[in-house]
């Protein structure tokens, strides 16, 4: 039996659809998935009032998150994503296959990232000694939105950073012609780059050669606004 609160959902986000916003957001996302035309900051409204009219228990929790995920409109994709990453006491090491879930299913950035960051990222911060060994797999994996989520959980990790990993997989991955592997590598080194300059710096001089323009472009950006000659 589907949990009220998915039905819920629908029926908001069918409501608050606008006609004509609805192509325009499925052409920028070029998908053949449907848009209701119901932009972020509404859709999270609609998702947390229908929280609060159906609270979801820890047993429905991932349930609840898969059948909104099957839904066939993007936005009720988005909303299983942010029901997904709204609790964080939800987010430990036994919430990844469903992370991977959504991620594998998703296949595109818009539905990748979030889970990749917020929810990966997440719980590799928070459990990092029984992550870490997924990731090493993940890397490698034929998946490339798998292999970006490999790189990008690292994302918002700052002075927690485990550097020697995220180094790691930007050599692994370096020679990737793929542009979101290349795009994330650069994204993860910038965001390191603010509580690391020094090291990211050493190591896009080191690995210049072997980066991608992209790569090196994105790593460098923080550091070049603040002066540092690479």
């Amino acid at each position: 039996m589907t949990h009220p609160v998915v039905d819920a959902v629908s029926a908001a986000l069918r409501r608050a659809g606008v006609a004509a916003d609805a192509g325009p957001m499925q052409a920028y996302m070029k998908t053949a998935t449907p848009f209701f035309g119901v932009k972020a900051t509404p859709r999270r409204r609609l998702v947390n009032a229908a929280l609060a009219a159906h609270p979801v228990s820890d047993e429905a929790w991932e349930p609840v998150v898969r059948a909104l995920f099957e839904r066939p409109h993007r936005e009720e994709k988005y909303a299983a994503i942010d029901v997904a990453l709204k609790w964080k006491r939800r987010l430990t090491r036994a919430a990844l296959p469903l992370l991977e879930h959504l991620i594998r299913e998703g296949g595109w950035w818009d539905l990748v990232d979030g889970p990749a960051i917020n929810g990966v990222g997440f719980v590799l911060l928070n459990h990092r000694a029984t992550t870490s060994p997924l990731l090493e797999r993940w890397v490698d994996d034929p998946d490339l939105w798998i292999r970006r989520t490999a790189i990008i959980a690292h994302i918002k990790h700052r002075a927690a950073t485990d550097e020697a990993q995220l180094f790691d997989f930007c050599r692994r991955r370096c020679h990737e012609r793929e542009f979101f592997i290349r795009k994330g590598i650069g994204w993860a080194l910038r965001d390191y780059s603010y509580a690391a300059p020094e090291a990211v710096t050493g190591f896009l001089r080191a690995e210049r050669e072997r980066l991608s323009g992209l790569s090196f472009r994105e790593g460098a950006k923080k550091l070049r606004r603040d002066g540092v000659a690479i």
